[in-house]
């Protein structure tokens, strides 16, 4: 459900997003000041927030919704880069990238992001080491993410990458049904296709071949992934 009341009560939002936990009040406020309805996105499912060579300027923040970055190749064919969710962000500053440079952002259901313009975060970086440390770590963590990430898709069969990219959404936005862990996010295999690059047709196979093994459970827009099952062929 889309929290429409953050339309509302932006500033209310600040504390409860990940890396603005517990910094101090002086902080935060200072944080407020910047965050106005100009600079706050209501996007519908599909919406195109950005494209390669017209990326936006400053910090991007997740307040509700999903939100998949992905590159594509001379082909046509689509690699996600990763998929944000409530917390997560996006962007360039002077200081440090988010690696979201060449890449779509594009919102996969309704979601609710906001803005701080380079010119006004940078100042604030300056000002608060602790800040500017919460960001360094973030992005350490991100490296660490997308470099397992590639590994994985690189050197891993289409088999391989179905399960491992399905492993890793259902840690991600899983919820554990007995046994299993039930993706939040409605996928078709086509959309399932396009995240990993491949074609529709390979992928179905692959989710046939794993559904009658019982490592998952697929129905219309749904997937499941049995957690013992799917770490063993992938350990």
């Amino acid at each position: 459900m889309l929290h429409y009341e953050a339309m509302e009560n932006i500033k209310s939002f600040l504390p409860q997003i990940k890396i603005f936990e517990s910094l101090p009040g002086e902080i935060i406020r200072d944080i407020e000041q910047l965050v106005t309805r100009s600079n706050m996105y209501k996007l519908s499912k599909n919406s195109i927030l950005q494209m390669p060579g017209d990326e936006r300027n400053g910090l991007f923040f997740v307040i509700a919704g999903k939100l998949r970055l992905y590159k594509t190749n001379s082909a046509g064919k689509q690699h996600t880069v990763c998929i944000l969710s409530k917390d997560g962000m996006f962007g360039e500053v002077e200081t440090f990238s988010l690696g979201t440079t060449g890449v779509y952002v594009e919102t996969m259901e309704e979601s609710i992001v906001f803005s701080i313009p380079t010119e006004q975060f940078e100042p604030l970086l300056r000002k608060y080491p602790e800040l500017s440390l919460r960001f360094l770590s973030e992005i350490s963590k991100r490296l660490r993410d997308q470099e397992e990430f590639v590994e994985k898709l690189v050197f891993r069969d289409l088999r391989g990458k179905v399960l491992y990219f399905l492993h890793r959404l259902s840690k991600k936005f899983g919820i554990e049904e007995n046994g299993y862990l039930k993706i939040d996010i409605p996928l078709t295999h086509q959309e399932l296709a396009n995240m990993i690059g491949a074609t529709r047709e390979a992928v179905s196979i692959i989710l046939q071949e794993l559904s009658n093994e019982g490592i998952i459970v697929t129905s219309r827009r749904m997937v499941m992934v049995h957690i013992e099952k799917a770490m063993k062929e992938l350990a």
